[in-house]
């Protein structure tokens, strides 16, 4: 009859349970802790998701192309190392362990593609141009891929603090508005604006001459070619990464041409092409599934030369994955160049910036008369400069419309306070060309 025994010798109360001579213990409160701490050392998805520092189609690609690369590769190594990547039609004198070297042989040793349209070719040679190279290292290549697509998300991480400000605990701060009282509110919206408002004084020239007077003539053309001096540091950043992400894209293609050793490039045309004419799918040259594979077996001082024929499973997955991938490349090619040129439009154009602030004051009815409207042009132009916009497009883009009317707002007040304080011909915070005498412009009406 079987007994079971239970003593209780733990401190935490946890009773040890004895099956015959095997203890079986429940976990005490340092294991527990271990457990937990493993798994919260697993990542959510909302840490994948990077900080929120740019906009969704930049997560495109160094978030969710990341990760549908990274689950691919998981698929096809699962396939390759649980499954058996490869199958061989053996002569009748292989048996046992000569079956698993022949098959080990031609997976490691790559194997070549004839149609069976066609005859074997004699030439060795001829053979060895038909090797098909890179379905053993589709795993290792698809988290090369991954990598580069994170590579200017890691380059705008870098780089972005040296503008002196922390976007992202900007655009945290601003979200977090959305989530409290009306009074903490406003709080929050006070303290934002103030430190913005800092930031852009802080970040100016403190001193002009003929280097600084010529690079700010510049910064109007070719953002670029500026410092964070000149307020553009931070939109010719995000340009210069927006380009990275297009120039990542495409060079996959190129990429994969060389990997597969085929012209990948047009690999989605010539399936769209197949699906129109409404032909069958039918085994692609690129991913074969019956191949050959030639050896050499030595016994004693004879070298005997064979050819057999293996079906590779695991291009069944190779080639699913590799259209959703043609087409998930152009998809995001296709996104990311526009998003490029609609934010070099929104950053360059002068007029842009005047109309993104305009909108906002309007909506507060802050601007009352045409005086207002020329000092909005001012407010833009040279108080928030590039920079300064572009932080309040990315807090729009990553929050909602009523956080950046009310920071917009504030920041707003703020401006015209600071004119109020100061005489036009002490004013440091304007570029010398803007400044006019007292006589040729009326002074801003203080805020209630």
């Amino acid at each position: 009859m079987l007994k079971i025994k239970v003593e209780v010798i733990n401190p935490n109360n946890f009773p040890p349970v004895y099956h015959k001579n095997y203890p079986i213990k429940w976990p005490t409160g340092d294991n527990l802790s271990s457990v937990s701490a493993i798994l919260g050392s697993i990542p959510g998805f909302k840490k994948l998701r990077g900080s929120r520092n740019d906009d969704w189609i930049d997560r495109m690609s160094h978030v969710y192309t990341v990760v549908l690369l990274i689950i691919f590769a998981v698929i096809v190594s699962t396939s390759q190392f649980v499954g058996n990547p490869i199958h061989c039609w053996h002569p009748a004198e292989f048996k046992g362990w000569y079956e698993k070297y022949a098959e080990y042989y031609c997976w490691i040793s790559n194997t070549y593609f004839v149609s069976f349209s066609e005859s074997l070719p004699v030439d060795i040679s001829e053979r060895t141009d038909r090797e098909i190279t890179y379905y053993q290292w589709v795993p290792l290549i698809l988290a090369f891929q991954a990598f580069l697509f994170k590579v200017p998300n890691v380059v705008w991480k870098l780089l972005h603090p040296n503008s002196g400000i922390n976007l992202n605990k900007v655009v945290d701060m601003a979200e977090k508005t959305q989530m409290t009282s009306p009074k903490n509110r406003m709080e929050i919206i006070e303290h934002l604006a103030a430190h913005i408002d800092k930031w852009l004084d802080t970040e100016r020239n403190y001193s002009w001459n003929r280097y600084t007077a010529m690079r700010e003539r510049v910064s109007r053309v070719c953002c670029i070619m500026c410092s964070k001096r000149s307020g553009t540091y931070l939109s010719a950043l995000f340009l210069f990464v927006k380009c990275l992400y297009i120039v990542n894209v495409i060079c996959q293609f190129f990429l994969l041409n060389a990997f597969m050793a085929t012209e990948y490039n047009v690999y989605g045309f010539e399936v769209i092409q197949g699906l129109h004419s409404n032909n069958p799918w039918r085994e692609s040259p690129r991913f074969p599934r019956v191949t050959f594979c030639d050896f050499e077996i030595r016994q004693l001082q004879n070298v005997q030369r064979f050819t057999i024929q293996c079906v590779l499973p695991i291009n069944l997955f190779n080639e699913k994955i590799f259209i959703f991938l043609w087409f998930w490349f152009f998809f995001v090619a296709a996104l990311a160049a526009y998003n490029f040129l609609n934010w070099c439009f929104v950053l360059v154009m002068k007029r842009s910036k005047v109309a993104f602030v305009k909108k906002y004051l309007k909506i507060t009815d802050q601007l009352q008369n045409g005086f207002d409207k020329k000092l909005c042009h001012r407010f833009a132009d040279n108080y928030l400069r590039e920079d300064g916009v572009f932080v309040l497009r990315v807090i729009t883009r990553n929050s909602t419309d009523l956080v950046t009317t009310d920071l917009v707002t504030q920041m707003w007040r703020n401006f015209q306070d600071k004119q109020n304080k100061r005489m036009p011909n002490n004013d440091a915070t304007l570029r010398p060309n803007e400044l006019h005498h007292p006589s040729e412009e009326k002074q801003p009406l203080p805020v209630d």
